[in-house]
């Protein structure tokens, strides 16, 4: 395959196939990519543990017609893209892997796209906290979360409150809790759950978000709003940030 070789040709990504023709077209074009990791079989996946950068990049399929690309770095996914072409991606790919950044990559590879808060945390990295909520709250520009806005209602709602801003979300099929400790959040959760609905009018009074404590349903909303002032409304006094 040479590096102009696209999602519209005739090519079945077995498992190894993408990482060959991803080697392949870095050689025609004389950029460097490291081997990749064959544990995913059909992906092509790059990593350099001592920087913790990664590039995972997907063939396409039934659901895609492009190869998608994702960059993660600094402990955050932090940016993504999808190109038909072969070359773009192994150029963008080459670029992060040699310790480009993001506008530097960009600039190589132009279907690349991150916002605002992957350059902030780039250039200053974000605490633990702050990283997981804006990490959670970007979901809604990528699938399968932006088919849920709901879910990306109430994770808005709760941000926007400074106690709630200040403890570990956590996240379980959409439904999220809260956390006072940063590592294994999931063994110290503190307050109420919170349940968008995200098929229409649940129950006779038509409430669109649940309450919930200790599997006991405390009131459906018509807001996330609504849902969250309860849930601050719940927390145990004094509660400080998660540590």
């Amino acid at each position: 395959m040479n590096s102009g070789a696209g999602a519209g040709s005739r090519v079945r990504w077995e498992d190894g196939a993408l990482q060959a023709a991803m080697r392949g077209a870095a050689a025609e074009l004389g950029l460097e990519l490291p081997e990749a990791d064959g544990k995913w079989g059909r992906l092509a996946e790059y990593v350099d543990e001592e920087s913790g950068r990664r590039v995972m990049v997907y063939p396409p399929d039934s659901g895609r017609r492009a190869f998608h690309v994702r960059l993660q770095g600094n402990r955050a996914p932090l940016a993504f893209g999808a190109s038909s072409d072969l070359a773009k991606v192994v150029r963008a790919a080459s670029a992060w892997m040699v310790g480009a950044g993001l506008e530097e990559t960009k600039a190589r590879a132009s279907f690349v796209r991150y916002r605002p808060w992957a350059l902030a945390h780039e250039q200053k990295p974000f605490g633990r906290v702050e990283l997981a909520w804006l990490i959670k709250l970007d979901r809604v520009h990528t699938p399968p979360y932006n088919r849920h806005p709901r879910a990306h209602a109430v994770l808005a709602a709760a941000y926007a409150q400074p106690v709630l801003r200040g403890l570990m979300p956590v996240n379980s099929h959409f439904n999220l809790w809260f956390s006072t400790t940063i590592e294994e959040p999931s063994s110290s959760k503190v307050g109420y759950v919170l349940c968008p609905y995200e098929g229409g009018v649940y129950g006779a009074d038509g409430g669109l978000y649940e309450v919930w404590n200790a599997g006991e349903l405390v009131a459906r909303t018509g807001t996330p709003e609504e849902a969250v002032a309860l849930v601050v409304a719940g927390l145990p006094e004094g509660i400080g940030p998660a540590i």
